[in-house]
């Protein structure tokens, strides 16, 4: 078998005691292998499809935050064109005016 492929595990122990540091390998074995690659393949599909799920769901907020926004900008262009169109009606304008009287009401408590 080809030593690249191998699937080695290295578990190294200290022992507080006697500092001594322990090394074990440990391999593999090919049917493990599969074991793990066959408990690993619905995991990634499971991961897949949440991400798919919570991508919709939060594709489908945006689009009703964009909506919401897009109605309030609109209702906002037809209040400004109502209030445009009342604006011109007929009117003058006073170039000098003349102030007649003015008044101050001051009053003193005494």
């Amino acid at each position: 078998m080809d030593d690249n492929r191998k699937i080695i595990i290295r578990r190294i122990s200290q022992h507080d005691e006697t500092s001594a540091v322990e090394e074990r390998v440990i391999h593999a074995s090919p049917i493990r292998r599969w074991i793990f690659y066959l408990a690993l393949v619905p995991g990634v599909i499971i991961l897949a499809v949440l991400g798919v799920l919570f991508f919709a769901i939060f594709l489908g907020l945006f689009a009703i935050a964009v909506a919401g926004f897009w109605l309030r900008l609109s209702w906002l262009r037809q209040k400004l064109r109502k209030s445009m169109a009342a604006e011109e009606g007929e009117y003058q304008v006073i170039e000098d005016a003349e102030i007649i009287e003015i008044r101050t009401d001051k009053t003193e408590n005494k």
